[in-house]
């Protein structure tokens, strides 16, 4: 539990008034004129409830509701962001676009209500509205209307008239984003909900789970996978190490997983390299995150087959090549990317921060209106989890990379990318070190896609012409 998460839940102490006669009356004092007792009622006390945000999880602007601290939320082109360019008191906050965030619950007797809110990033100022409804959400009044101009936390309260029960939302239009955190209610007596606290033990999505593994399986390959060629297609850009589907390459084994296409290294027991394309049809929240991890059942028998508790209690994550998130279009999408061909042991922090971090970035690139071709590797032995540094996990069968790496080359929307990239494009190209004491803010690591081809060998880009690979080969994103 961090610290902001101590501090708040050790003060959502609800003082509840009672309605039995005897817990609500004191004796008087003693008048020594020999009259009967009489009864003094305890007023209402006040309360103070505050919904943080750092309980739950939404990485998606998709719409979809959110189970937080204070009870269930609608988020409606909104995310829980932890970004560089996210304002937030605490480890995250609410990133809001063009839409709207709305409680499904009421709260009782609230005279004010305070929250922060600050504009995202770099972004242009803009305004939102705070509306009331005190139907069970069916009709909403607007409490308020905020001009959005600052670039860190304003704190605003606003009086709430009615003392009946009532939900909240926040209105956003436009395509420019605000941050909001730290949503307080205040009002007096019984409010009405009770403040689940922050959970301690979850387990992060990705650590690597003990006990029996799960049956190993192969992929389903639906409709909404990308075509095996031509735009949309994994391997577009190219193929960086020259993968091939013989055997005899079985460090360099080129497998097609329907939702993406990886170069298998069976002596590591993970991929030197996955490939996937990223647009707005990947990511449109038909399904939840599966958590299905499984071996991969259609490797040559001659290659040792990595299980779902293989990194088990090893202090490292089964971390994602290409993520969960990217592939929400269907249970067939989103299970391919928990099959364990697609995983590396990735230091937890790194996993979970770092690249979990540049993971949202990219998907709000798509989101802006671009597509992303991507493509995710790691390489060395030696990194650094949350038990120290291995070499190995799985009985020495799973190489730990010392390094992972990602470079994600970012056009508009449209058809014909190969032929409409110039030596302008966008190109990300991301190096971390594998070990549990990276920086959350992956724009620390930015490098070139020459500094990565130089540490694995590979050439990346190569469907390219070569002027245009050479001069996006240097060129080093700025990270805005």
């Amino acid at each position: 539990m961090n610290y902001k998460k101590l501090l708040i839940y050790a003060g959502l102490v609800l003082a509840i008034s009672s309605c039995s006669k005897k817990d609500n009356t004191t004796p008087p004092p003693s008048n020594g004129g020999g009259k009967g007792d009489t009864t003094v009622t305890t007023p209402p006390k006040a309360y103070a409830v505050t919904e943080t945000f750092e309980s739950g999880s939404k990485t998606a602007y998709a719409d979809a509701n959110v189970t937080l601290s204070t009870g269930s939320w609608d988020f409606n082109d909104a995310l829980i962001g932890q970004l560089a360019g996210d304002v937030k008191d605490g480890s995250w906050s609410v990133r809001l676009r063009t839409g709207d965030i709305a409680m499904n619950f009421d709260i009782n007797n609230v005279t004010l209500i305070s929250l922060k809110h600050a504009k995202y990033g770099s972004d242009a100022g803009s305004t939102w509205q705070l509306m009331e409804s005190t139907d069970g959400g069916t009709t909403y009044t607007q409490l308020a209307s905020v001009n959005e101009t600052s670039t860190t936390f304003i704190t605003d309260s606003f009086k709430v008239a009615t003392n009946i029960k009532a939900r909240f939302k926040i209105v956003k239009t436009g395509t420019t984003r605000i941050n909001i955190d730290d949503i307080t209610f205040k009002g007096t007596g019984d409010p009405g909900i009770t403040v689940t606290p922050p959970d301690t033990t979850t387990t992060p999505p990705d650590t690597a789970a003990s006990g029996s593994a799960s049956t190993p399986r192969s992929v389903t390959v639906g409709t909404d996978a990308p075509p095996s060629t031509g735009d949309n297609s994994d391997l577009l850009f190219g193929n960086p190490s020259g993968a091939s589907t013989s055997i005899v390459m079985m460090d360099n084994y080129l497998m097609d997983q329907g939702y993406y296409t990886e170069s298998y290294n069976a002596t590591k027991g993970e991929p030197n390299w996955v490939s996937w394309h990223l647009d707005a049809t990947n990511i449109t929240g038909v399904t939840d995150r599966l958590n299905n991890f499984a071996g991969f059942s259609g490797l040559p028998t001659s290659f040792y087959q990595v299980e779902s508790n293989g990194y088990s209690g090893t202090g490292f994550d089964r971390g994602h090549n290409c993520p969960s998130a990217d592939r929400t279009s269907s249970t067939n999408a989103n299970a391919a990317t928990f099959l364990m061909t697609n995983m590396v042991p990735q230091a937890p922090q790194n996993n979970e921060q770092t690249w979990a971090n540049l993971e949202n970035y990219l998907r709000d690139q798509v989101t802006a209106g671009n597509e992303v071709y991507i493509i995710m590797g790691s390489y060395g032995t030696g990194g650094t989890g949350s038990k120290g540094l291995l070499n190995t996990v799985d009985g020495g069968h799973v190489n730990v990379p010392s390094n992972i790496w990602k470079v994600a080359l970012i056009i508009p929307k449209g058809d014909n990318d190969v032929m409409r990239v110039t030596s302008t494009t966008r190109v990300i190209a991301v190096n971390t070190p594998n070990i549990n004491t990276t920086n959350s803010d992956w724009t620390k690591y930015i490098v070139t896609v020459k500094d990565i081809e130089t540490a694995t060998g590979y050439t990346l880009l190569s469907a390219l012409p070569d002027n245009i690979r050479v001069a996006l080969e240097t060129e080093k994103d700025s990270g805005i």
